[in-house]
């Protein structure tokens, strides 16, 4: 297969199809959903780029009264069955919509764009101003409704307004899609105008509480919003979650669709890196594989065959949720990251209500929304993790990019934290000579930090260049100096000084001294000093040697 068979960037079903662009076949979804047709509304929560959209586009086209999608399905797993293409297919009115869009730096700009998505609902709706089967007071606010005049306080009910007046055109109740419900609370909740959003929010949702006029409602989002805040009073209502089994494999691309992908396209040999990078959302029963992340790098790789795996999923939107959750919480919760940074896993209680306006009131709605979002999973498996409490799950990190994407926020986080850490004690130390003093005040920030790449030479380096380079310091960090490289070069112009460290990483707290005994000689035996004596009145050179959070640190004579 080459290049142009690769959908990115779209969700469109009938292009995919109409394009013969390569569809991994998720219509199964559609069987499974009607298994229970006594459920008037399906909840799925997944997280971002896992093919939300995608369905509820293919679920748009099959149901669709007004489209024929014979053609469009051809060859799919659901056409198959055809009691259910003879009793479904285009067979119902459709109200389909999306709020992925909704975007609002405050509540008047994002009432705008919710008003755009219901009027263009209304003009796609626009032959009901025709019908002779809808009243005159119906068509009235119809009109006023799609030249988006009214107060967004109109556009309440305007969903069950619209099911209505299809349900009289057609004689037949109204299948119902929503997608990304959640975006306009989760973006209300970033820039403060939750409580407006969420009275619109409710308003919205009437049209699926004991509506007549609604034969089916599916709707998808990131969090399942807590029923009191939105969902009250919905019979009904089932959600379907990352912790449930029943639509897991729909959402995400399962291996061995993975395998047949790579199969198609001739990449099998990247079958592993995309494993490590792409792989381990443990959903339900199913191992899945993030979509966008997949079909991302199968199109650079056609075009490049030498591509490395990016972090595809992290360039798609905002992971500002890391960074506040390193925000607002302290010791405990900054262990719980390093373990799940080096690898480990942790026992977390997960809730499956949530609202967006008590995200951060506690630790464990935090480690919810990690959960929910992607961001972690559940970890394999093991003896040492069955017969948790309920909704208590062993908790790690899914895949090397989500890994990645942890580490960029620490280290933001770091830089800007690090520049209002007190250090004037060990900078004085530093120039003073005093190794037993800098090492004692470099445990101490040692202890503030969040640790990553489970505490090997590139983390040390990393905080130790990090300390001086934001306090107006020149540090350069394996530049090459008299017969080698030394690791961390720090120079102080304005004083006409500088100081050299060798840092070693030690295997056991016995092994420090040693170790740094070892980064001492190497300073000597390189003569990392040799040239900068020529540059610089004052010159000091250390050994270090780390072990966790602790150090040695000794001067060189």
């Amino acid at each position: 297969m080459d290049i142009a068979g690769i959908p990115v960037g779209t969700s469109d079903f009938v292009e995919i199809r109409n394009e013969k662009f390569y569809y991994i076949d998720k219509s199964a979804l559609i069987e499974e959903l009607l298994k229970t047709r006594g459920t008037k509304v399906t909840l799925i929560t997944r997280p971002r780029r896992f093919g939300k959209t995608l369905n509820m586009n293919m679920l748009s086209e099959f149901f669709d009264i007004r489209k024929d999608s014979k053609e469009l399905f051809e060859g799919l797993s659901i056409s198959y069955n055809k009691e259910i293409c003879k009793n479904w297919m285009n067979q119902y009115p459709v109200i389909s919509l999306s709020f992925r869009t909704v975007d609002g730096l405050d509540f008047n700009s994002a009432a705008e764009q919710l008003k755009t998505i219901f009027s263009d609902i209304y003009i796609e709706h626009y032959y009901l101003l025709e019908s002779g089967k809808v009243n005159e007071i119906q068509k009235e606010r119809f009109s006023l409704l799609a030249r988006k005049s009214p107060d967004i306080n109109e556009f309440k009910n305007s969903l069950v307004l619209l099911a209505n007046m299809l349900e009289s055109h057609y004689g037949k109740p109204v299948i119902l899609l929503i997608d990304e419900y959640d975006v306009p609370l989760a973006k209300a909740s970033e820039n403060g105008y939750y409580k407006e959003m969420l009275d619109v929010t409710r308003g919205i949702m009437q049209v699926i509480k004991d509506n007549k006029s609604l034969k089916m409602a599916v709707i998808t989002g990131c969090l399942r919003i807590a029923k009191e805040s939105i969902f009250t009073g919905t019979n009904n209502f089932v959600p379907d979650t990352i912790s449930d089994t029943r639509l897991d494999e729909y959402f995400g691309f399962t291996q061995k669709e993975v395998e047949k992908l790579l199969e198609d396209t001739s990449l099998t040999s990247h079958a592993a890196e995309i494993k490590e990078w792409y792989d381990g959302y443990n959903f339900g029963g199913f191992c899945i594989y993030c979509p966008w992340d997949v079909m991302n790098h199968v199109n650079r790789l056609l075009l490049n065959p030498e591509a490395k795996p990016a972090s595809y999923w992290k360039n798609s939107s905002s992971n500002a949720v890391i960074r506040q959750f390193i925000d607002s919480f302290g010791v405990a919760v900054k262990k719980k990251f390093e373990i799940l940074m080096s690898g480990g896993y942790i026992i977390q209680k997960i809730k499956d209500d949530l609202t967006y306006d008590y995200l951060q009131s506690s630790e464990e709605n935090l480690w919810s929304i990690l959960y929910f979002t992607g961001y972690l999973t559940k970890a394999k498996e093991t003896t040492d993790r069955k017969n948790l409490p309920e909704n208590t799950f062993a908790l790690s990190v899914p895949n090397t990019e989500i890994r990645g994407i942890f580490e960029d926020a620490i280290e933001t986080w770091f830089t800007e934290n690090a520049s209002q850490w007190d250090r004037k004690a060990l900078f004085s130390a530093v120039w003073a000579g005093s190794a037993e003093k800098v090492s004692a005040e470099i445990t101490k920030l040692l202890r503030r930090t969040i640790s990553y790449h489970d505490y090997k030479e590139d983390f040390y380096h990393a905080f130790f260049a990090g300390i001086f380079a934001c306090a107006g310091y020149n540090v350069e960090s394996n530049k090459e100096h008299g017969e080698g490289r030394s690791d961390i070069v720090v120079q102080d112009y304005t004083e006409d000084r500088v100081a050299i460290f060798e840092v070693k990483y030690s295997k056991s707290q016995e092994n420090l001294e040693p170790d740094c005994m070892k980064a001492v000689a190497q300073i000597d035996n390189k003569m990392y000093a040799k040239e900068l004596q020529e540059d610089y009145s004052q010159v000091v050179c250390y050994g270090i040697s780390f072990y966790k959070k602790r150090c040695m640190v000794k001067l060189k004579n």
